[in-house]
């Protein structure tokens, strides 16, 4: 069976994607190799996304359960599986998945998202959303008045820092250089905030605590001696902010013709690629924000582009 469209990834640009389609009547596959929402279906607690009823907490769960009820409503067919390979040169456009099916199609939205690269210590993964986050425009008001600390060096991490400073009591850069790779009028910036501090040559060891992240054991990459850093027991938690850079999901575009730009799919706001008929919504392309809303955005303007397309 050939689709009038395949949108691979059912995060929310996928899944805006495929709530649009449906109203385009497109006859429309959403495959994804995992849980419905991407990242944001692993955050606590969400107060950014317009709309939001205050009188209730919206997890990115949550938020994901209704958008994909939505897409259900809409017709949108859907399969899980692992897309591997890629043939989008064509007029019909196949896609290969790791369970061995093919799956054809006119037009492809691509919104397979992008992934933070992994703080790397140990109890990471347990204090995801209870303490470790990896968004500071997410997630910094939860940290208001609370100590925070911050991994990396870079220029995401060093202007996460200062953004950081507006809500944090004092903010803190762990670095494992003994100087900055950040663009020196960042540093200037930095250096000159009252509320950054910096610990030289020296990573994560492990994130500590019951519930919530209350405290940490670093490292000095030189010596190899540990030092744990505590919550104040009045605030009885700290905050860990990963930015080590992010790792789009393009495995298996390798040799799909698709153009990558610093890794990311290269496509403009229209979300069209250099394939015709393949468009690329969300955390995947080429951007400067990386939030729910603006993938959300994508996957409305990805069906668009995507129905004219198949018009003709």
């Amino acid at each position: 069976m050939t689709y009038d469209l395949i949108i691979v990834g059912a995060g929310p640009a996928g899944l805006a994607a495929g709530i649009y389609a449906g109203r385009y009547m497109l006859n429309t596959l959403i495959i994804e190799k995992a849980q419905d929402g991407g990242q944001i279906s692993q955050t606590a607690e969400i107060e950014n996304y317009p709309g939001l009823r205050t009188d209730v907490e919206e997890s990115g769960l949550s938020l994901t359960e209704r958008m994909t009820e939505q897409v259900k409503r809409f017709g949108a067919e859907r399969v899980l599986d692992d897309i591997v390979s890629y043939e989008l040169s064509s007029d019909v456009k196949k896609l290969t998945g790791l369970s061995g099916r093919t799956y054809e199609a006119r037009a492809v939205i691509l919104a397979m998202g992008a992934h933070y690269r992994s703080i790397g210590c140990k109890n990471e993964d347990k204090f995801r959303g209870m303490g470790i986050s990896f968004c500071a425009t997410c997630d910094a008001n939860f940290f208001r008045g609370l100590d925070v600390y911050v991994a990396g060096g870079g220029d995401s991490a060093i202007e996460e820092a200062i953004y950081l400073t507006k809500f944090a009591r004092k903010v803190t850069v762990i670095h494992r250089r003994d100087q900055l790779r950040a663009a020196k009028s960042i540093q200037e910036k930095a250096f000159a905030n009252d509320k950054l501090h910096f610990i030289w040559d020296s990573v994560v060891d492990e994130a500590c605590g019951t519930d919530v992240l209350s405290g940490l054991v670093i490292r000095n990459v030189k010596t190899g001696e540990l030092t744990r850093l505590d919550a104040d027991p009045a605030d009885g938690m700290i905050g860990l902010f990963g930015f080590l850079g992010m790792i789009p999901n393009t495995e298996g575009l390798e040799d799909s013709g698709i153009e990558l730009a610093d890794g990311y799919i290269a496509a403009d706001e229209t979300t069209r690629t250099n394939i015709t008929g393949v468009f690329a919504a969300g955390d995947i392309r080429k951007k400067e924000l990386r939030q729910v809303v603006t993938a959300v955005s994508d996957g409305a303007v990805a069906a668009f582009q995507a129905e004219r397309y198949l018009a003709g």
